[in-house]
């Protein structure tokens, strides 16, 4: 199973030089935490960081900074875990567990934005297969009792 499977492929973006007062609008009509703050290079859209509620909290509204005279580029994230579309969702989860991400970027082979997969994505999908294990049990059980019967 591979991450571009399961990503989302509706990425909320932001470019660097907007407002982090825009980027705030944009998260809250969008009802995300975070946005991918992204580049275009030709025609693919290249993420080069992510802004998160967190880092608005932490890093501007503690600070009593005025949202409008703050871009996007002097708060996000420049460490960004970038995983390509083809990696194992195993191991898109040890990689984003090693760097502490919740959320991560999902890139095609030249490195252009096609999704982004969260924690909260990754629990639904784990919730659901042990869902089906369970009900795997379940089934089982009353094969055993018809049999005997």
């Amino acid at each position: 199973m591979s991450i571009g499977e399961y990503c989302n492929r509706d990425v909320v973006i932001v470019n660097k030089t907007e407002s982090v007062q825009e980027a705030i609008s944009l998260m809250r009509s969008e009802h995300v935490g975070a946005v991918v703050v992204v580049d275009q290079i030709n025609d693919a859209i290249i993420p080069v960081g992510m802004l998160t509620d967190r880092d608005i909290v932490v890093e501007v509204l503690a600070e009593n900074i005025d949202l409008q005279s703050v871009n996007i580029s002097d708060v996000m994230s420049f460490d960004l875990l970038v995983l390509p579309e083809s990696i194992d969702l195993m191991d898109a989860i040890k990689r984003m567990r090693s760097k502490g991400v919740r959320r991560t970027p999902i890139v095609n082979d030249g490195g252009a934005l096609v999704g982004i997969i969260s924690v909260d994505d990754l629990l639904d999908l784990l919730a659901e297969q042990m869902i089906d294990l369970a009900k795997l049990i379940s089934k089982e059980q009353i094969l055993e009792q018809e049999k005997t019967v």
